[in-house]
């Protein structure tokens, strides 16, 4: 027998393991230990690192590809190469300097409760197969119902994002109601049109239409639509409402659109992937009056709730509605649908197997108490209305939406598109800052977006002097 085909010999006791996958327990301690040191370190160093780092492909493939490992290696060695190369060149959504699009500002309580999931193949889809973990995902999905005002009755599920829960959303409305006509705006996100595509939904069952002069959708446009193609025989049945757009944070005109879903018998389906948790905080509420009306709702934890990705919440106002869609019953799950009293989540959206999204959410609120998750969130819109000030202050920028939920825009009156495209790619070069170009009702902007509350206004400060200065 050749040394390679000798057993291991690592097992307790001294006894040959059958594991093939085995590690010594010390061994599977220290590398656990210096797993938990790097990530401190990435926490600590909060604002020391580039904000994103990209090599070339062919650098990369050099350093992590080559031929298939046949024997074991160090696993040191590998997971120093993961935290050097694979680890370093990528966006760090959690980087306090981090504007561009939706940031995802994790907190280590949300880290915590994503490695006890993974360590433990935790999973949470049938009741009989995962009670435990199922229990954690009703009560942490029951305290943020609560939080948003939502009322009680409503279900939800936990799912990978905003894309999947939009349409998981929208499907199992369809389900329930039937095909018909969806109302979105210019600024609706671009995946949920994607989605209704995806969804089968005819071309002309996909209604967008134009936003006001603050880009929000109002009732009266949709109301219109709804009349004319009644008029025409179509079936308008769902409204498509936005709780803070991507592009400039607008909030559509959730109370209207509330008052014409009910009178027209609509489903108003609201997608608050990033801008959903401001409510839990006094001004957020106020910015988002309505958003416990809507039939279906969307956030993203992994955004404005602190929790590494991925993580996205889908919550539903009708019980029944996501079951009626989803469930189903083959022979070979016979023993794991003993009972239908419980909850088995694999009967409230597309997935079968889900691992436990629920562990860190719900750890999230037992670490740090809802009281100092509405401050943080609180603090991210006064960093967006600093921004506000200071833009307002400096003659040579100018404000093209104000602040609203964490995102401020603005241009700068002399630059050309291609400029305010350069500037931000020239600070995201310089590993400073990450901020977004964009384009609104055809003119050119810049945008900022500030929902870490390890953001400083000196991080915010610097970030405009060097986008003035195309640094």
């Amino acid at each position: 027998m050749s040394a390679d085909e000798h057993p291991p010999t690592d097992a307790p006791g001294g006894h040959a393991s059958t594991d093939a996958l085995g590690l010594d327990t010390e061994e599977m301690r220290r590398l656990g230990y210096w797993v938990v040191d790097r990530v401190v370190e990435h926490f600590e160093a909060g604002a020391d690192g580039p904000v994103i780092r990209a090599s070339s492909a062919a650098e990369l493939r050099s350093a992590l590809g080559g031929p298939v490992p046949e024997l074991p290696g160090d696993p040191l060695d590998a997971m120093q190469l993961l935290v050097e190369v694979a680890l370093a060149n990528m966006q760090h959504g959690d980087h306090p300097r981090y504007f561009a699009r939706v940031p995802g500002p994790s907190s280590y309580a949300g880290v915590l409760g994503e490695w006890l999931g993974t360590g433990f193949n935790a999973i949470t889809s049938s009741w009989p197969g995962s009670s435990g973990p199922a229990t954690v995902e009703l009560v942490a999905l029951d305290w943020l119902r609560q939080l948003l005002g939502l009322p009680a009755g409503t279900e939800g599920v936990l799912l990978s994002g905003g894309s999947l829960s939009n349409l998981t959303a929208l499907a199992a409305a369809r389900e329930a109601l039937g095909p018909g006509v969806a109302y979105l705006s210019d600024q609706t996100h671009a995946s949920i049109r994607r989605g209704l595509v995806a969804l089968g939904f005819p071309a002309d069952d996909v209604r967008v239409l134009d936003t006001d002069e603050r880009l929000r959708l109002t009732a009266a446009a949709v109301g219109d639509a709804v009349r004319e193609d009644r008029r025409q025989g179509r079936c308008p049945r769902f409204i498509v409402a936005t709780a803070g757009t991507t592009n400039t944070g607008a909030v559509d005109d959730l109370e209207g659109l509330a008052e014409l879903s009910r009178a027209e018998d609509l489903w108003l389906h609201v997608d608050g992937a990033y801008g959903a948790p401001a409510a839990l905080c006094p001004a957020g509420a106020a910015a988002l009056a309505g958003l416990q009306r809507a039939d279906s709702l969307v956030l993203d934890p992994h955004k404005w709730l602190f929790l590494p990705y991925d993580i996205g919440c889908l919550f539903v106002r009708r019980p029944g509605i996501l079951g009626g869609a989803f469930t189903m019953r083959p022979e070979y799950l016979a023993d794991v649908r003993a009972s239908t009293a419980e909850v088995n989540f694999a009967d409230r959206s597309l997935e079968l197997t889900r691992r436990s999204r629920a562990l860190k959410l719900w750890l999230l609120f037992r670490v740090y108490g809802a009281a100092r998750l509405r401050t943080a969130i609180a603090r991210c819109l006064s960093l967006a209305e600093y921004a506000e000030r200071l833009i307002e202050a400096d003659p040579d920028w100018q404000v093209v939406t104000p602040a609203q939920l964490g995102i401020v825009t603005f241009t700068h009156p002399g630059w050309s598109a291609q400029e305010h495209t350069a500037r931000v790619a020239a600070v995201a070069a310089s590993g400073y800052a990450a901020a977004t170009s964009t384009r609104l009702r055809g003119r050119p902007a810049l945008r900022l977006c500030t929902i870490n509350p390890r953001t400083t206004e000196s991080d915010i400060e610097q970030t405009l002097a060097r986008l003035a200065h195309g640094e």
